[in-house]
């Protein structure tokens, strides 16, 4: 049995060094820190983002007048013991600094109030980066540090670069907790109140919090409940925000629908060995992951790759399931872009290629709810009316089949709601930076908003029947259907923008079968 002593002196948190030795003598430290290659001092040129960026950053600005406002990318968070999992930044700090990919753990965006129409481009604050910049090949951290040492991951930004790509400006992160905490306080003592994005660096939470108990009238008794209210008015403006999208957004979205039409294209010739394996689902789901991290920054969400009685299951994303030929396959997917911008793409196809008889007919009426709904979307309309459209039509068909205990007019009812049992979810919500994107957003601007030309969402009805559901006849029980297109709202109406993947079941069976021919 191994001794431990009962007082070690190395911190716990070093210990997870203790795997391995690491060179540490002055003439390692020498050595290493010589003959290397100058660096290029040529500046990257400026990002099509960043006016972009800038914009979004004027209309927030415009909101929080003479306020301090904190937006955080977030740290890094472990994977197992030293590992982390792959970075991505809080969409809110994407959103305003236009960054995507894996930058900048541990990063902060701050707009300091100045004098109204002082600040950048006319707004009422000044916007900072604050970031950890890369280390010199002079430092011990060029080597030593597995998170942020450029010999463990790579070459990272320096300040003037992203200075230069962004047109923002940038600080080191060592500065940031005076920039952060100076002058914090009421406005009736001369202090500046501070909006914070919370629960994303729980650090940053605990600093700020702790300013606002240090300078509050009587610390003491200082409560923290009424600055959390007006940090929750923060998130939920960020999130209203991205209910419009830009142009640049709306082309990072439809970068990332075009390579998830391409991963469903993957799928398709991955079918035939699907079928074979006693998984056929997880091979269904690597090979559109394969094609999401060779196309984009990787998936946008966790696929569904639901097979047989699996696709009744909203959500499932354990994908350790056989693929049958003859039932059909769920698959919910999307590519996100290396902007961070998703795609959510969902067709359902059969597995050996044609759909039967009961098949069809079923998705044949998601396919006529999912054909209503776009009917009704243009602008003008309330977001609540998209879904009304596909209800009316389900309830109709599921009252035509002979499966509703009341009329589909009763069913549409809200002291009804019948119908609701074979289609639980709702039939669209916005889509962007997050799949689920503006989900802070209040909810006379999201469900009883008025669309606007600008906006994305979802349009996915869907009927599931499960095995064991005794209230329909056998033929049916097993059958999963979901259509799922991403929709862009135009000043007439609206843009499929994944139009491009077949939708009618003799398109999905043509397209189906033009793959197979064309492997040979």
């Amino acid at each position: 049995m191994t001794q431990t002593p009962e007082n070690s002196e190395q911190p716990i948190e070093d210990r997870v060094n203790n795997r391995s030795l690491r060179p540490d003598s002055d003439a390692f430290r020498s050595f290493m820190s010589a003959n290397w290659a100058q660096s290029s001092q040529e500046l990257p040129a400026q990002a099509a983002v960043a006016e972009h960026a800038a914009r979004r950053r004027k209309a927030i600005s415009e909101q929080f007048k003479g306020e301090r406002l904190v937006i955080p990318a977030g740290p890094l968070k472990v994977r197992s013991n030293d590992t982390d999992y792959m970075y991505r930044p809080h969409s809110a700090f994407a959103h305003l600094t236009g960054l995507g990919v894996d930058h900048e753990p541990d990063a902060i965006l701050v707009l300091e109030p100045v004098d109204e129409g002082s600040g950048d481009d006319g707004g009422h604050h000044q916007a900072t980066l604050y970031f950890r910049p890369m280390a010199g090949r002079d430092s011990k951290e060029f080597y030593s540090d597995a998170r942020s040492g450029e010999f463990w991951i790579g070459k990272r930004p320096t300040l003037a670069e992203l200075r230069a790509e962004l047109a923002l400006p940038t600080a080191d992160l060592a500065e940031a907790e005076v920039a952060l905490t100076k002058n914090v306080g009421a406005a009736e003592i001369g202090g500046v109140q501070v909006r914070l994005v919370r629960d994303v660096d729980p650090q940053l939470d605990a600093l700020i919090d702790t300013a606002r108990i240090n300078t509050a009238l009587n610390p003491e008794t200082a409560d923290l409940s009424q600055a959390d209210a007006q940090d929750a008015k923060l998130a939920e403006a960020l999130s209203e925000l991205r209910l419009v999208k830009d142009d640049w957004e709306v082309e990072q979205l439809e970068i990332a629908v075009a390579a998830t039409i391409e991963g469903f294209a993957e799928v398709v010739r991955a079918l035939p060995r699907a079928i074979t394996h006693h998984r056929g689902e997880r091979v269904v789901e690597g090979a559109f992951a394969a094609r999401a991290r060779e196309e984009g920054n990787g998936l946008g969400y966790e696929t569904i790759a639901a097979a047989g009685d699996h696709a009744t299951t909203l959500h499932w994303i354990t994908n350790n399931g056989q693929v049958k030929s003859g039932e059909l396959l769920l698959l919910d997917a999307g590519v996100e872009a290396d902007s961070l911008y998703t795609a959510d793409i969902t067709r359902t196809l059969p597995v050996n290629g044609t759909f039967t008889e009961t098949q069809r007919k079923v998705y044949q009426a998601v396919l006529d709810a999912s054909d209503a709904a776009f009917k009704a979307a243009k602008p003008g309309v309330k977001f609540r009316e998209i879904h009304g459209a596909a209800m009316t039509v389900l309830a109709d068909r599921l009252a035509l089949w002979g499966l509703l205990p009341v009329s589909a007019e009763e069913a549409l009812t809200p002291e009804g709601q019948q119908h609701r049992r074979w289609m639980p979810h709702g039939t669209s919500h916005h889509l962007g930076l997050d799949v689920h994107d503006c989900a802070q957003a209040r909810a006379e601007l999201y469900l009883d908003g008025i669309l606007e030309e600008g906006m994305v969402f979802t349009i996915e009805p869907g009927l599931y029947f499960k095995a064991d559901d005794l209230a329909v006849p056998e033929e049916y029980r097993g059958i999963g259907v979901r259509i799922e297109d991403d929709v862009l709202v135009t000043a007439d109406g609206n843009r499929n923008l994944s139009s491009a993947l077949p939708r009618s079941p003799e398109d999905v069976e043509s397209w189906m079968a033009g793959i197979y021919e064309n492997q040979g």
